[in-house]
């Protein structure tokens, strides 16, 4: 259970593998690395039935477990978090938020908007409540952040303005690391959110649109020694922050 992951619901977070980023402070990377370390997450089917993930499979059967868990918890929890690695590589994930919202739970999504097409339908069809993406870095610094050099941000561009139309309530929120972030990048994420966040409210007042969560070192982190500013630097990263975009929050502080 989570009182963290879905803003006022209690929930439990189902994590599913496999991701198209590297990013050396991704707190899964048990869940994305793969035999090639590069996080590429590719996906195929198995002779058995099964999908393989560059980093392992993930069964059929897993599902019926999921929803006879679920079916524990009706009346107890508000809704299902479904994260990962990066949940739009499943190519089942549709017809698994459809069992999930037959028991009667809400559904929020974490993706890292790499796959827009996938975003939309899922946002246009109303087969999820609530979406939070995660804004890696700058324009300018996103191949460096995520790993991948070279990489064309327009898929990133794309799924923040299908989210910015205000279908469903949504979150932005970047995990601040002081080895990549600096005040002027966190600057330049929030005039690239609030350019097209314009008036559209997210959720209620009390939750932030824009989310700056701070990094804390753990044994799953994919690159060692990597460190988070102190509670005292957020608070100030968070008030240059607020004058660009004022709907902007901390969390883990």
């Amino acid at each position: 259970m989570t009182l963290l992951d879905y803003p006022e619901k209690t929930a439990c977070t189902v994590f599913t593998a496999g991701c198209y980023f590297a990013c050396p402070f991704c707190h899964n990377a048990s869940l994305i690395a793969g035999k090639t370390g590069d996080g590429s997450g590719k996906t195929g089917k198995t002779g058995d039935g099964s999908v393989s993930c560059s980093n392992g499979r993930v069964r059929h059967r897993t599902v019926p477990c999921l929803t006879d868990f679920l079916a524990t918890r009706q009346g107890l929890l508000d809704g299902v978090c479904i994260s990962g690695g990066e949940p739009l590589l499943q190519d089942d994930l549709e017809s698994f938020i459809d069992k999930v919202k037959e028991l009667g739970f809400l559904v929020k999504l974490d993706t890292n908007g790499s796959n827009p097409d996938k975003l939309k339908k899922l946002i246009e069809s109303k087969k999820i409540d609530y979406v939070a993406m995660d804004i890696k870095n700058s324009p300018e610094k996103y191949p460096q952040t995520i790993g991948l050099q070279g990489y064309d941000i327009s898929p990133i561009q794309e799924s923040i303005n299908i989210i910015c139309k205000g279908l469903i309530p949504y979150e932005f929120r970047t995990t601040v690391v002081k080895e990549f972030h600096t005040e002027e990048d966190l600057l330049s994420i929030a005039h690239w959110i609030s350019a097209r966040h314009r008036t559209v409210p997210c959720l209620t007042g009390t939750v932030p649109c824009l989310v700056l969560q701070k990094f804390v070192d753990s044994e799953g982190v994919k690159q060692k020694g990597l460190h988070g500013y102190s509670d005292e630097e957020m608070q100030q990263l968070i008030s240059a922050v607020k004058t660009v975009f004022p709907a902007a929050g901390l969390r883990g502080v």
